[in-house]
């Protein structure tokens, strides 16, 4: 995040019809496969939470009503909401969802409940596959060579069609319960990160172009989703049309830099951020029997390993990065506004073409890799031969596991934890939702 990037997004809010002193609250939901469940977790339980609100807020501040909107308690409580990968598809269907209110946020948990790795994405048939890991593997390198991705990712494509519903986005954005949705891709053909944004037709919206980052208005469809959530070697790459050519692309997690910015450029205040990734990932080889679980082991990586090492790169999500320099922005421009009232120049203090973004942001409080081990039993037997073969199945193996674990008790643990991190988090989460 850049000081140019509030600059412009401050003067965008004037033509979003954004008042100053209004609070706009956008929703960033990051990438990573099937880990994403965990976002689902978390908007659930905090969907709850913010239902419960009234009762604890009439108790907490009776006489600041002003404080409080208890007529507006149900409503949907993001102004913008912005995805990358299976974040987009979780952005998506929440936009699709938001005339619902906050009944919205509990649907995606439904979303999830009902998903399997077959309503996903599956390996190419072989008439060997299930005699041999080896045979499995051979249809995959075929496949890959192909169509250039080692899965076929058309279950998910009927998947998304069927379970959101696209034109109550629109109707989302003319109601007024939505002010934008925006997903973010790479495209392979030029290296260009691209934010594709949805807005009511009657805004004033503008791009945005910054150094390897750029935007254009277009509805959001399912080719989108699907190019968005297109996970390197994995899933093939999507053709879109961007600036009057046709691109192709993939994981919008590749060359992510800013995460944050679209949300900012699309008038967003007040900034809940999501993230599945974890500070710290398990070791590469397990420690020799009988060696302290601290002592660093000296077997070399498996191509699992080294795979998971590398899937985790491209989720590398530099959110925590981001904020960071958000925070940065922030007392700058505090200290900025505070030298300028010292020397009696309150006025222009006000006018500063800036303004400060309040960021919250949450990541899964355990390991996600611990935790898909504990369920690779889980995957089809084609994919857990292939990935065995990989040695990806043990310690930061399961690494590249987790993103394809669309398996019911992986993805009920994930929405577990994320109920659990909201519980531990419910002060900061309601001062949040407090204007």
């Amino acid at each position: 995040m850049h000081l140019d990037d509030l600059t412009q997004s401050a003067a965008m809010g004037s033509r979003l019809s954004q008042s100053p002193g209004q609070i706009t609250r956008g929703l960033v939901l990051m990438g990573g496969g099937a880990r994403a469940a965990y976002q689902a977790g978390v908007l659930q339980a905090l969907a709850a939470l913010l239902k419960e609100r009234p009762v604890q807020a009439n108790a907490k501040f009776q006489n600041s009503a002003a404080k409080e909107h208890p007529a507006q308690q149900g409503a949907f409580p993001f102004q913008v909401l912005v995805g990358t990968s299976a974040g987009a598809l979780n952005a998506t269907y929440l936009a699709s969802r938001a005339i619902h209110g906050l009944n919205g946020l509990q649907g995606l948990g439904e979303f999830w409940h009902g998903l399997h790795s077959p309503l996903v994405y599956h390996l190419p048939d072989t008439p060997m596959a299930k005699f041999s890991r080896w045979a499995t593997a051979l249809g995959v390198t075929l496949s890959a060579r192909k169509q250039g991705a080692a899965l076929d990712s058309m279950p998910l494509v009927d998947t998304l069609h069927r379970r959101i519903q696209l034109n109550n986005i629109e109707l989302a954005l003319t109601r007024g319960d939505l002010k934008a949705l925006a997903v973010t891709a790479s495209s392979y053909t030029t290296g260009v990160h691209w934010t594709f944004c949805q807005t009511h037709h009657l805004q004033n919206q503008e791009a945005w172009n910054r150094p390897g980052r750029r935007a254009e208005l277009q509805d959001i469809t399912i080719e989108h989703l699907m190019a968005s959530s297109a996970i390197p070697f994995l899933f093939p790459a999507t053709p879109l049309w961007v600036d009057g050519n046709m691109e192709f692309f993939g994981d919008g997690s590749m060359r992510q830099s800013s995460p944050l910015s679209p949300a900012v450029h699309l008038g967003a205040n007040k900034i809940l951020a999501i993230g599945v990734g974890q500070p710290q990932r398990a070791s590469i080889g397990q420690p020799p029997i009988g060696a302290s679980a601290s002592s660093p082991s000296k077997k070399k990586p498996s191509l699992g390993n080294i795979a998971g090492h590398a899937m985790a790169s491209v989720f590398n999500d530099t959110l925590l990065a981001d904020v960071e320099q958000v925070q940065r922005v922030n007392q700058s421009i505090q200290q900025l506004k505070a030298h300028l009232s010292e020397h009696h120049s309150l006025a222009l203090a006000q006018t500063l073409p800036f303004r400060e973004v309040e960021v919250l942001a949450m990541q899964p409080s355990e390991s996600l890799d611990a935790l898909a081990q504990a369920h690779v039993h889980e995957l089809p037997r084609p994919v857990h031969r292939v990935l065995e073969g990989l040695g990806a199945l043990k310690g930061s193996g399961a690494s590249l596991a987790s993103y394809l674990l669309f398996e019911p008790g992986f993805l009920r643990a994930l929405m577990a934890l994320g109920a659990l991190d909201v519980a531990q988090r419910k002060d900061e989460l309601l001062d949040f939702f407090t204007d």
